[in-house]
């Protein structure tokens, strides 16, 4: 009897002993997972129950492939996080997505809602990503919620290969298109981020990549004025819009590398614009500060000035990274402990605000499933996103629209080949949804369409096919060449020494042009390209940039007139660049239509685009004649179709400031623009638009301590139209010329409520 209760015990804690190793044991509910307390409590109790180790390892496994994911803290329960992902138009590398144009296509459409539209759908997508592999326990590079964009530098040399990526010169279009990618990325709800948007690259990052220096040593000499006037706003407008994180970059700037620029990261960032989120670096920019600008002794103290600066987390090349001599540095006293809670604090905020650590009922963005992936609403918006972003540049004798019954002979590298025509940082559509120029165009004909290649690539080292070639384009009633320059002649990392057509895609065009059809020339580009001889000696130009996936389908649309282009653009493209400044000086004099240089001829304007009708302005008028200073100027502007073709229209505000021409500020500025959908012809729409104080204001160096925006005293011009005022290119629209004063004293801009 004695001997069967004891084996009766044993098999008792047998049992119980199997059964704990069945059932995962519960983690304790810590008040960092209290949903009663606020973000800010619960985050200090997280951060105090983690010891020196674990906080390093959270900031320095910041980034991709080895670097990432910051480990898991199991004790507490806490999931690995992925920090690098890729979303500026469409998530990049987690799998099968919506493609959009790229993002300087998308600056071209003058329409904030398509920024926001395709910022909206893409994290949807990235949110249904990280739903799906966070449930699978994967948490690989791409498939987290912090996004590594919008782009938001400043185009400010032609030359540049990441002009792709941006939107454009000016920098309050490009601040208004981060305003929009950050609301539209980040959601509306009130308590979580949809997923969390990261402007890049902090800051006075517009080239040289590698001609004719190497990004990662370069150091950028910008004065404060140039910094406050061009390269400053659109990161500010991007802290206005609520981003959570701001990347810094890899250049110097004026001697102090900017991922650990306190003066970037704390006295602008912070304490100026009150920027509340985490800071990353670029992808091994951490290294940089000692191994490339020499900056430091080594990585220690590299990280130490990067974590003092105001940087929080390090996206590395390697595992063992720069920021994991952060242990060292506290040990050794370089850095107060405090300066490493401060950073990782940052870090957990970002993953509260995301819903981590609440239950998933409570957080409406844990439903989207991967049928919100590829949807058909993404797809059909994709397409007519694309529609938005071609600025046709010449249309002779209205050889645009094509009528469906024309026989059309497409050549060129770029006809028929998507691998050309996604830009960088390619997402990879979705099934069956790319199309390229040749299929769009065999969608929308009821004639022949034939192909020919004409380069093997863009390089175009020789022509292929010229019998085909002459056969084909004697035989139709139009030719459509597609050419241009790729990812593999401009993208991160590989500038472009000048802005030429490469001469074979030249001569393929002169062939064609020979043969005495009408030409349409499709361009597929980001950096401006020299196209005078295309100018002098083609009917119809159009630039199309990198419109990825629904190339094929938008093209269509446009060239056969189902939709009238209405694109701008975004950058000036000068005709050449002989007296052009080097890449390497930051000055901005002779740079973008804002310090333009009579030295540098213009062969399309910034701002310029046509459509298939006319439009006429009238009755400009504003509030006011005068104003006091911080006072918002309003006005109006009639636009009337007066063409045959119902098409949208961008109406463009300039201002000029007149008061002391020696004064070295912008001589015009981009200060508003709508684009009107679908006026019909013969109708008109009154489009109202408003000139606030801080676009009025100069940034005053002499007489102020320190130097600060000032709204001056005096007149100011208006300009309204459908571009540029007084180009030599130009829109067959008219621009209005309106005068208004602001009276009073100078008065400082932070003094304005």
């Amino acid at each position: 009897m004695e001997a069967s209760k004891v084996y009766l015990t044993i098999l008792v804690l047998l049992l119980s002993s199997l059964g704990s190793l069945c059932v995962p044991t519960e983690v304790p509910t810590y008040p960092f997972r209290n949903t009663s307390l606020s973000f800010s409590e619960r985050v200090v109790d997280l951060v105090r129950r983690l010891n020196l180790d674990e906080k390093v390892a959270q900031m320095s496994h910041g980034g991709a492939n080895l670097n990432g994911p910051a480990p898991a803290i199991k004790e507490l329960g806490i999931r690995p996080y992925q920090w690098g992902t890729e979303c500026l138009r469409g998530i990049v590398g987690a799998g099968t997505a919506t493609s959009f144009p790229q993002a300087l296509g998308l600056a071209a459409s003058f329409n904030p809602d398509v920024i926001y539209n395709v910022a909206k759908a893409t994290s949807i997508e990235v949110r249904a990503y990280n739903n799906h592999y966070v449930k699978n326990s994967d948490y690989g590079f791409h498939h987290g919620l912090s996004c590594w964009s919008p782009v938001i530098n400043i185009v400010r040399d032609p030359r540049w290969g990441r002009n792709q990526e941006t939107y454009g010169e000016d920098p309050y279009l490009s601040g208004v298109m981060a305003d929009r990618y950050v609301r539209g990325l980040q959601g509306g709800n009130d308590r979580y981020f949809r997923a969390i948007a990261g402007c890049k690259h902090f800051d006075a990052y517009a080239g040289p990549e590698n001609i004719p220096e190497f990004r990662v040593a370069f150091n950028a000499v910008v004065s404060e004025r140039d910094l406050q006037y061009t390269f400053y706003p659109a990161f500010e407008a991007c802290v206005k819009a609520g981003t959570f994180s701001i990347m810094c970059s890899y250049n110097a700037v004026n001697g102090v590398p900017s991922c650990c620029n306190k003066h970037l990261l704390t006295t602008e960032l912070r304490d100026s614009w009150k920027f509340e989120g985490y800071v990353i670096s670029d992808q091994g920019a951490l290294e940089c500060i000692s191994d490339n600008h020499h900056y430091t002794n080594d990585w220690m103290h590299a990280a130490a000035a990067a974590v003092t600066a105001g940087c929080d987390a390090e996206d590395a090349n390697f595992e063992n990274n720069v920021f994991t001599t952060l242990q060292q540095a506290v040990q050794q006293h370089v850095v107060d402990e405090n300066t490493i809670d401060t950073a990782v604090s940052r870090l957990f905020m970002a993953r509260m605000k995301l819903g981590e650590f609440d239950p998933d009922n409570m957080n409406p963005y844990k439903t989207l499933g991967m049928d919100s992936v590829c949807s058909g609403e993404h797809k059909q918006l994709a397409v007519e996103v694309a529609v938005q972003t071609f600025v046709l540049l010449k249309n002779e004798n209205d050889v645009l629209p094509l009528k469906r019954s024309d026989k059309v002979a497409v050549v060129g590298p770029f006809g028929n080949d998507m691998d050309l025509l996604a830009g960088d940082y390619p997402v990879v559509a979705c099934d069956s949804t790319a199309r390229s120029p040749y299929d769009g165009i065999r969608n929308m004909s009821d004639g022949s369409v034939t192909f020919n290649r004409g380069c093997d690539s863009p390089s175009c080292p020789n022509i292929n096919g010229n019998d085909d070639i002459r056969r084909d384009v004697s035989a139709a009633d139009v030719a459509i060449v597609c050419i241009g320059l790729s990812s593999k002649l401009e993208s991160e990392g590989h500038d472009r020494s000048d802005i030429s057509l490469p001469s074979g895609q030249l001569q393929l065009l002169q062939l064609v042009a020979s043969l005495k059809k009408p030409v349409v020339v499709v361009v597929f580009t980001a950096g401006p390209l020299d196209l005078s001889w295309a100018k002098d000696n083609v009917a119809t130009i159009l630039q199309a940039f990198y419109p990825s996936a629904p190339t094929g389908d938008a093209l269509g649309r446009v060239l056969y007139g189902s939709v009238s282009p209405a694109g701008r653009l975004p950058v000036t493209w000068p005709a050449s660049l002989d007296n052009y400044p080097s890449m390497t000086d930051y000055a901005m004099k002779g740079r973008t239509y804002r310090y333009p240089s009579d030295n540098i001829p213009i062969l399309f304007p910034f701002g310029y685009g046509l459509s298939y009708t006319k439009f006429e302005y009238d009755s400009l008028v504003l509030a006011k004649s005068s104003i006091s200073p911080c006072t918002m100027m309003r006005g109006q502007v009639t636009v009337k179709n007066v063409g045959n073709v119902v098409s949208d229209e961008v109406v463009q505000v300039y201002l000029n400031q007149t008061m002391n021409p020696d004064e070295p500020v912008p001589y015009l500025q981009l200060v508003n623009f709508t684009r009107v959908a679908s006026i019909a012809s013969s109708e008109s729409s009154v489009v109202h638009f408003s000139i606030a104080a801080r676009q009025m204001a100069m940034f005053k160096e002499e007489g102020y301590k320190p130097a600060t925006w000032v709204v001056m005293p005096g007149k100011y011009n208006v300009f309204v139209g459908g571009q540029q005022p007084d180009q030599d290119t130009s829109a067959p629209s008219n621009v209005l010329h309106a005068i208004f004063t602001i009276t009073g004293d100078p008065t400082k801009l932070d003094d304005c409520s």
